[in-house]
């Protein structure tokens, strides 16, 4: 059986894939090493994705809007990399304060789960990203 989509069901399939999994864990993950029940951390794990959506979209946007009036072309190691740091501070700026608000955790509390968060996401990428490759083929910009 193919199991390759159009890009746009990719997209869509991956997205919904990514979010609904990574709610789960997170939400799990919170409960465990918070010790708060699954209202607080499912909440605080659903405000955190739809932050993450959110600064996503709008951080991508402006980038994408400066990268086109720069004079050199292409995404550099260097370009990539300032781009992950300024993405990450900024979620960081949005995320910390939303975690100590909803879980009524101190800031420096709330710093430590965004840095697991962090750290999960990380992981849990590389390893989702594979897999969805593995079972639904490469995309067709990649084969």
């Amino acid at each position: 059986m193919d199991l390759r989509l159009t890009p746009v069901r990719r997209r869509i399939l991956y997205a919904v894939l990514f979010e609904s999994i990574g709610l789960v864990i997170t939400t799990l993950g919170l409960m465990a090493f918070s010790s708060s029940g699954a209202e607080t951390a499912g909440g605080a794990a659903l405000g955190s994705m739809v932050i993450a959506l959110a600064w996503s979209y709008v951080f991508n946007w402006a980038f994408e809007t400066w990268e086109r009036r720069q004079p050199v072309r292409g995404r550099s190691a260097k370009r990539r990399l300032v781009h992950g740091a300024l993405f990450e501070a900024g979620l960081l700026l949005l995320m910390v304060p939303f975690l100590a608000w909803w879980m009524q955790i101190g800031l420096i509390e709330a710093l430590v789960y965004d840095a697991g968060l962090l750290a999960f996401f990380a992981v849990y990428t590389l390893g989702f990203t594979w897999a969805f490759d593995r079972i639904f083929g490469l995309p067709a910009s990649a084969r």
